[in-house]
């Protein structure tokens, strides 16, 4: 019998969160714990957008304001959950959502564009 080449299937999401109004300067260290995370996960980050300090529409553990990133990345099936689990423990992100953009994400299809 022929056997059937393994296809890695990547899927691209974009995720908001918010960095602890007070725990600004560590950010450096948060996007780089992120992009660490999406790198072992073998996919790769396609935009980070720091949107900066912002009023949230409600209080978040008695803090008013929070530091916003967006980022827009790739990465196996499994990735999300392991940024749910770094977002969840770490204390410097005090909100987070992730989205899933695209179902069958193909890499090289756009860095030919």
């Amino acid at each position: 019998m022929f056997e059937i080449p393994k296809v890695e299937r990547f899927r691209k999401w974009e995720t908001l969160f918010i960095i602890h109004p007070e725990r600004v300067d560590e950010k450096e260290a948060v996007l780089e714990k992120f992009r660490q995370i999406v790198k072992d996960k073998k996919g790769d980050v396609l935009k980070i957008d720091e949107w900066g300090m912002r009023k949230l529409a409600y209080p978040i553990e008695k803090k008013k304001r929070g530091y916003y990133v967006y980022a827009e990345f790739y990465g196996r099936a499994d990735l999300p959950q392991e940024l749910e689990n770094f977002f969840r423990i770490d204390e410097r992100v005090i909100r987070y959502i992730i989205v899933k953009l695209e179902d069958r994400y193909q890499p090289e299809k756009e860095s030919t564009n």
